[in-house]
C-alpha cells in the first residue's frame, strides 16, 4: 500500500493535515460545524464576508409564493461557494485539493510549492463567499489507515471504504445500502460511516439521524450558498460532475454547464473527462434523493457530486496523484468562474 505522502508532499489528507490547515491560516476564518457520532470536532473555514441575502422566508415558502428571492436575493451580491470534503473516509482526493486550496488562498502557493494563478486571479475576480470542509465525515477518515488508495486495487477500496459483513465477506457496492445503519451488520466498520454506521449520502434528510447531517444542513440554509460540490472519490471515474435528482430543469442544465467547463479545462491539460447529459428522473427504480439534493432543497443552490479519479491498478485510465489534484483545480477554477450560470 503506497504512502502517498512520502512521495507527493503535497497529498495531505489527514484528519492532522486538515487542522494543521486551518490553524495556520490568517486570512480564513475557522468555525466548528459540530461534534461527531464518534466525538470528533469538525470544523470549516470560511473567506470572504458572509451575506447577507435579505431573507425574509425559508426557500420552501419563498418558491410557494413564487420569489425564491425572498429567500436569498442575489441581485448584485457576490456568490456564495461550498465545497465539502471527505464525505466518504477513504475518499481522500477532496481533502487533498481543499487543504491545497487553503494554502493557496494563504500563501499564493500549493503545498506542491506552485501558484495557480487560474485560481488565485478568478477569486480576486469575483471576490465569492467561500465555505470549506475539508473532512464532513470524521469519524470514517479517523478509522481509514491509508492517505490515499493510489496503485491499490478496488477490493482495498471496498475494504477501506464499505468494509464487511459479519461473516469476513467484502461489502459491496451498492448492496452496502441495502442496511443501513449497518454498524450492527458490519465486521469491519467501512470509513464511507460514522461511528454509528450512518452514511451522510444516505440519512433521513426529513429526520436526520445523525448529527453532521443537522448541523451540515444548518449551515447550508444559514449561508444559502449559490453552487455546492461533494467531492468523492469514484474508482478511476473520469472527474465527472453527476447530476442530480429530483430539481428543477434548470439546475440540471446548470451543473451542465459547470461540468462542462471544468472539462474543457481538464482536456487542455491532456486529462481524461466525461460529461453526462441532462435526463428526466422518470426510470424504475427511482434515483436517490441523496445528500447532494437534500442541499437543494434546504438552498436552492446549484448541488452536485463530483468523482475523482482515484489511481486504481485494476481499473483502466488510473491518474496519477498530480493528475487527481489538477482535475480538482479544473473544477474549483470553473466554479470560481461561475461557469454554472447562463
Amino acid at each position: 500500500m503506497l504512502n502517498t505522502a512520502d512521495k507527493y508532499p503535497f497529498w495531505r489528507s489527514r484528519l492532522s493535515d486538515a487542522d494543521a490547515a486551518m490553524d495556520s491560516a490568517v486570512i480564513g476564518e475557522v468555525h466548528t460545524l459540530c461534534t461527531s457520532a464518534g466525538g470528533r470536532t469538525i470544523r470549516y473555514i470560511t473567506y470572504g464576508e458572509k451575506v447577507d441575502y435579505n431573507r425574509t422566508a425559508n426557500y420552501s415558502s419563498a418558491c410557494g409564493a413564487h420569489k425564491p428571492e425572498c429567500y436569498a436575493d442575489r441581485t448584485g451580491k457576490r456568490p456564495t461557494i461550498m465545497l465539502i470534503g471527505g464525505t466518504h473516509g477513504q475518499e481522500t482526493e477532496g481533502i487533498v485539493a481543499i487543504v491545497n486550496l487553503i494554502s493557496l488562498l494563504e500563501t499564493g502557493k500549493d503545498l506542491r510549492g506552485e501558484s495557480v494563478p487560474e485560481i488565485t486571479e478568478a477569486y480576486a475576480k469575483h471576490n465569492p463567499r467561500l465555505i470549506l470542509i475539508p473532512v464532513y465525515n470524521v469519524d470514517g477518515r479517523a478509522r481509514c489507515v491509508p492517505d490515499s488508495l493510489i496503485g491499490d486495487r478496488v477490493d482495498d477500496v471496498r475494504y477501506s471504504g464499505q468494509g464487511t459483513w459479519k461473516d469476513g465477506t467484502l461489502c459491496t457496492w451498492p448492496e452496502v445500502k441495502m442496511t443501513h445503519p449497518i454498524k450492527e451488520a458490519a465486521g469491519h466498520l467501512g470509513s464511507y460511516f460514522n461511528d454509528d454506521g450512518i452514511n451522510l449520502m444516505h440519512d433521513n434528510f426529513f429526520s436526520p439521524m445523525a448529527e453532521e447531517t443537522k448541523a451540515l444542513m444548518k449551515l447550508v440554509d444559514e449561508e444559502a450558498p449559490e453552487c455546492v460540490i461533494g467531492l468523492h472519490g469514484g474508482g478511476n471515474s473520469l472527474s465527472e460532475l453527476l447530476q442530480m435528482s429530483y430539481v428543477p430543469l434548470y439546475i440540471k442544465e446548470s451543473i451542465f454547464r459547470l461540468a462542462a467547463d471544468a472539462a474543457a479545462r481538464q482536456t487542455a491539460l491532456g486529462l481524461k473527462s466525461c460529461v453526462y447529459p441532462v435526463k428526466s428522473d422518470g426510470n424504475y427504480p427511482p434515483p436517490s434523493f441523496n445528500l447532494t439534493t437534500a442541499i437543494h432543497h434546504i438552498s436552492g443552490a446549484v448541488s452536485a457530486t463530483f468523482e475523482s479519479n482515484m489511481g486504481l491498478t485494476d481499473r483502466s485510465n488510473p491518474f496519477t496523484a498530480e493528475e487527481i489534484l489538477l482535475s480538482h483545480y479544473c473544477l474549483i477554477e470553473s466554479m470560481l468562474n461561475l461557469a454554472w450560470r447562463e
